[in-house]
């Protein structure tokens, strides 16, 4: 079975890095969707400790990244990755699904 989502080389070290200034052992990351923002849905990215019941595993390599369950059909093939820019930086989705954005880029809707 095809994995929902890709991650980039960059996105991948990003998450090393930041697993392992954690201090903390985890899995991984978990990636899902909430009803955030002015176009109602947005990303979010976490820390996981465990896998749930129901969550979709990717295996990285050195980490696992969970997709939450109520979030594989937004996801479908998605690519995460990481940017650093001179004002900002963070994961960024690229994801087909997308049927538009806010102005401020926060949210989005299917």
């Amino acid at each position: 079975m095809k994995s929902p989502i890709t991650i980039t080389p960059a996105a991948h070290g990003r998450i090393r890095f930041l697993l392992a200034a954690r201090g903390k052992p985890s899995v991984g990351i978990k990636i899902g969707v909430r009803n955030k923002g002015c176009s109602g849905l947005s990303y979010a990215v976490e820390y996981a400790d465990g896998v749930g019941k129901f969550d979709e595993v990717i295996d990285a390599g050195e980490f696992k990244v969970l997709i939450d369950p109520k979030a594989v059909i937004f996801l479908i093939g998605t690519e995460m990755d990481y940017v650093e820019e001179k004002i900002k930086s963070g994961f960024t989705f690229r994801n087909p699904n997308e049927k538009g954005k806010c102005g401020c880029g926060e949210s989005f809707h299917v």
